[in-house]
């Protein structure tokens, strides 16, 4: 019990680090959403993770997303139509989905971006999952 307290207290610590670096809402909903859903998995201690978790690191900043949105429609990417929901966490298909690379004057990222069901997406490439959906 100890221990969970130690390792719930660094992740507190360690969690406005991680929203502060990202900026915005979008970051704050995924934080917030992710405590959630670590809470219902995990209690305290998985809120704490879950929270950390559901900010994403290293995808498009709320300062950033109305020009990307934008440029996205510019481009005319094509949209790939999938048959369930597109949340976070959904893992697209390995073909048939085209993904693109994110302009870097949008920020650097490791993250690919498609459009499904007419929503650009940013996706994990080597998981195929989408890490975050650009409002």
């Amino acid at each position: 019990m100890i221990r969970h307290a130690i390792i719930a207290a660094s992740l507190l610590v360690a969690a406005p680090v991680v929203a502060n670096a990202q900026d915005g809402a979008g970051t704050a909903a995924g934080a917030t959403t992710g405590a959630v859903g670590g809470a219902i998995v995990g209690g305290p201690v998985g809120a704490v993770v879950g929270g950390v978790a559901g900010a994403v690191i290293g995808g498009i900043s709320d300062d950033h997303r109305a020009r990307f949105r934008q440029y996205v429609v510019q481009e005319r990417v094509p949209s790939y139509t999938y048959q369930r929901e597109v949340v976070v966490g959904t893992e697209l298909p390995t073909s048939g989905v085209r993904y693109y690379e994110v302009p870097a004057e949008y920020g650097t990222t490791q993250y690919r971006y498609t459009v499904v069901n007419d929503r650009t997406v940013l996706v994990d490439p080597s998981t195929h999952r989408v890490v975050q959906i650009i409002n």
